[in-house]
């Protein structure tokens, strides 16, 4: 909020008492904030962009609470508003803390003005009896998430509860429309216009790549035509100060963890009041915060925060953070989104950002003011890293975004949406299915789609119709459809919801049971909650093995049902959890301005001397891709042939690459051995002489990357591939098809494997359309193949492959290189001995 005095424009929207807060506040409205005052008077919906620090909550809230106070007219117009008893506003939070923070900050002008407004949380943490009261007297206000909006709107009282409902306010938009979560919500938003036709809609995002896509969501698309929500951009933002670490010590030319670093990134926390240091994965947080711990000589107030730790212990470092008592924060995107951190004066980001968009929303944590600059410092992990980070930090001073575009919705989530419409009230399929379509992801489905996705649920589809338990819904003799029993609609209560996570067993500190490893004396049960760590991780460690949790070197005592009972331990070589949720991936936009600055020979003056030398060693000794060519280079090493290229597309894009490529060379008797992929290169090493085949005819990259192996070679591959297995897993679990909860028990991860295995195998041979697989074969396109991008960089390269026939291995194909045969191993030691293998290879690669 600025300081001045209010104009006759605020006079005339803003009522005298709300003017009075401002000015008691010091504060004058923010343009933006008036504008949403401005939109609800003329009913409109409209989505506001702006930065961290620009009031939108508050400017989201504003028309809200105005109405309200006003008991349901506008004062500067006297136009009724029709307020009756009931729910006025849902307001819906990606996150449960953020709803939590908000009710916190939405009571203080509540009760500084006096208005007669009752707020409430809903979230997967509220009380079953509060649950049931909200929904019998709801009050004004109810902050939410989009799995509670989908409970709700399961209910049979639905009607009632949202039929007095005026305003739905969406924060973190941008975070929202990118998943499953938001299909969800767009679907439960088209309930709500069904059942409220007057709902307006306000939208609260960050700045995004494609705001009139983002507007779609927030109102009902009609007769086939885009609709789109009215747009307000917050001005006056100050520019941030983004700087990249130009580090004292050696650059390493592969690895994530930036420890070369640690001394000058404890001596930024040292410099600041507070800092956030943010890194990509929860592993690499745990890892972090044990490294600064130890070279903690100051006693500095550090502190550690990610999504696996328990939520009292995320609760008191948010606490302490909000107070000030902190000097540091080590953590990942759990910090990411719009709760007010208080004074964050510097914002470390360990590792390359992979997006713009995402850089500037962890910036925004700083200062958390729009007319004061936020502070950040990048440290790039390796060589590769700096590119990345140079053109991250000019995306900045641009304000160029990359967002990923709305979302076509999934039909794993429409089998939900349509199971939880039927457990409310029986529909009519003509209605539901017009109803769907004002979704803005679902705005083109197709009625074949619809009608396939409905006799799943019914049935289970043509292969499983004969099994009972798949039948979840029939129709009556009026056609419409309703739950076939009542075990259905617990079952759907149950398991809503898209987030679907590894199996998460309950870390409890204990005193060590003492006898070292193997020791098998009683262990007490209870103990104090650490937080959740994944199964898959636990299953590989042994009784008196150490590793990192919750910012501690713990040992592993017992394993006992759902629960993992460790002790304190003192290792200076713990393992460190690895988490199957995490990487990020480059984002498109990046990857393509780091090839611009590859080829801009002039932009390499803005590079730190270090990765100015490296470029120039590859020059001389091989080439440095165009921004349109692929370069492919080949060389011997030990007794194997390497083929290595550089697409920079990032990982996910180069592993089905790695595989494609591979089956290839096979059939060319090419005898490929492996590949590995980074976020710039792709490496395939065998024992046929590629340079030697392409020398004599025997192999042509042009036919190599044809973009035809995205056809045969890739449906073959798929056919025998574990991943889609596992993405049909994740796909039948969402459908409902399968359950993982059941009110006296959770299915074990082996359960759910063999059941939606053993479906997997059946709907192959039986029905290889069925809406299962098509949604699996989807997710795994979009997500895991990254297939769009790949064809993409393959029709970009069609005639433009450059090949550098090499004795030796090049410059730039040292970090790819050193990926190859790298065991999962941690701590200091993993450093020292890439470091080894670095040096190694430098020397091989300078001569």
């Amino acid at each position: 909020m600025t300081s001045a005095q209010p104009d006759l424009f605020t006079h005339a929207l803003l009522p005298e008492h709300f003017a009075r807060w401002f000015t008691s506040r010091g504060w004058l409205p923010r343009e933006h904030q008036l504008a949403l005052l401005e939109k609800a008077r003329e009913d409109r919906s409209a989505l506001l962009i702006a930065p961290t620090g620009a009031g939108k909550t508050l400017a989201g809230f504003l028309p809200t609470l105005v109405e309200l106070s006003a008991g349901g007219t506008f004062a500067s117009t006297g136009r009724s508003v029709k307020r009756s008893r009931g729910l006025h506003t849902l307001y819906i939070s990606p996150l449960k803390a953020l709803a939590v923070d908000i009710a916190r900050n939405l009571e203080t002008p509540i009760a500084e003005m006096s208005l007669p407004i009752k707020v409430e949380t809903r979230t997967g943490d509220t009380p079953v009896s509060r649950r049931q009261r909200q929904r019998r007297y709801p009050p004004d206000i109810l902050l939410t998430t989009p799995e509670q909006l989908a409970l709700l709107l399961s209910s049979d009282d639905a009607p009632f509860l949202f039929s007095s409902l005026r305003r739905i306010v969406l924060d973190e938009l941008h975070a929202l429309v990118t998943s499953k979560r938001g299909d969800l919500l767009s679907l439960g938003l088209a309930r709500l216009w069904q059942l409220a036709p007057q709902i307006r809609a306000i939208g609260l995002s960050a700045t995004v790549a494609e705001p009139e896509q983002l507007s779609r969501f927030l109102v009902p698309q009609l007769h086939g035509k885009p609709q789109s929500a009215d747009i307000v951009v917050a001005g006056g933002a100050a520019a941030p100060e983004v700087e990249m670490l130009d580090t004292r010590e050696r650059l390493p030319w592969a690895g994530h963890t930036a420890r070369h670093a640690l001394g000058e990134i404890y001596d930024l926390i040292k410099r600041n009041k507070t800092t956030l240091v943010f890194v990509n994965t929860r592993s690499q947080a745990e890892m972090l915060f044990q490294d600064l711990w130890r070279m903690n000589d100051d006693g500095l107030a550090i502190a550690l925060h990610h999504g696996s730790l328990d939520v009292a212990q995320r609760r008191k470092v948010e606490d302490a953070m909000s107070a000030g008592k902190l000097r540091g924060v080590v953590c990942t995107s759990s910090l990411d989104l719009g709760v007010d951190w208080g004074d964050v004066d510097l914002v470390i980001n360990v590792g390359a950002p992979k997006g713009a968009s995402r850089l500037m929303q962890r910036i925004g944590r700083a200062n958390h003011r729009l007319d004061v600059a936020s502070r950040a410092v990048l440290v790039p992990a390796n060589r590769f890293e700096v590119l990345e980070c140079r053109v991250a930090i000019d995306a900045v001073a641009e304000n160029a975004q990359d967002t990923p575009p709305l979302r076509t919705g999934a039909l794993d989530v429409l089998a939900q949406h349509v199971l939880g419409c039927a457990c409310g009230q029986p529909f009519l399929s003509d209605h539901l299915y017009d109803e769907v379509c004002t979704a803005a992801p679902y705005a083109e489905l197709s009625r074949t789609d619809f009608d396939d996705v409905v006799d799943f649920v019914a049935t289970g589809g043509y292969a499983l119709k004969t099994y009972e338990r798949f039948a979840r819904i029939k129709q009556d003799k009026d056609g419409r459809w309703r739950v076939a029993n009542p075990k259905v609609r617990q079952s759907y209560r149950l398991n809503v919801g898209t987030i679907v996570e590894e199996a998460m067993l309950k870390v409890r500190l204990v005193r060590s049971r003492g006898g070292g490893t193997g020791s098998t004396g009683a262990i007490a049960r209870g103990g104090r909650m650490l937080g959740e760590i994944e199964e898959y991780f636990i299953e590989g460690l042994s009784v008196g093995d150490t590793f990192v949790f919750a910012g501690e070197v713990v040992r592993y005592e017992a394993l006992a049902e759902d629960h993992v009972y460790v002790s304190r331990a003192n290792d200076s070589d713990p393992k460190v959890p690895s988490y199957m949720g995490g990487k990020f991936p480059l984002s498109t936009y990046l990857a393509e301005r780091v090839r611009k600055l590859l080829a801009d020979r002039r932009a390499w003056k803005g590079l730190p001397e270090q990765v100015r030398d490296w470029l120039s060693l590859q020059t001389h000794f091989s080439r440095v891709p165009d921004t349109r060519e692929l370069v492919v280079e080949t060389f011997p090493r030990g007794n194997k042939h390497y083929l290595v290229c550089y697409p920079f597309e990032g990982r996910l894009a180069h592993q089905t690459l790695g595989m494609l490529l591979t089956r290839r060379l096979e059939r060319m008797r090419g005898r490929p051995l492996g590949f590995v992929a980074n976020e710039y290169a792709l490496a395939i090493w065998g024992l046929g002489d590629a340079s030697a085949m392409i020398r004599q005819g025997g192999l042509d990259l042009n036919a190599l990357f044809d973009p035809d192996m995205l056809g045969d070679d890739l449906e073959a591959w798929l056919a025998e591939s574990a991943l889609m297995k596992r993405t049909f897993r994740t796909c039948a679990l969402i459908s409902g098809l399968i359950a993982r909860r059941f009110t006296d028990e959770e299915k074990t991860r082996r359960q759910v494997l063999f059941s939606t295995d053993l479906i997997y195998d059946v709907l192959r041979k039986h029905q290889a359309d069925h809406v299962l697989l098509r949604a699996a074969r989807a997710d795994a396109a979009t997500g895991l193949l990254d297939l769009r991008r790949l064809s993409d960089m393959l029709i970009r390269i069609k005639g433009r492959i450059i090949h550098r026939e090499l004795d030796r291995v090049s410059p730039l194909a040292v970090p790819v290189m050193l990926e190859i045969g790298r065991e999962a191993v941690y701590g200091e030691a993993s450093d020292e001995l890439l470091a080894e293998a670095a040096e190694e290879l430098v020397k091989e690669a300078t001569g």
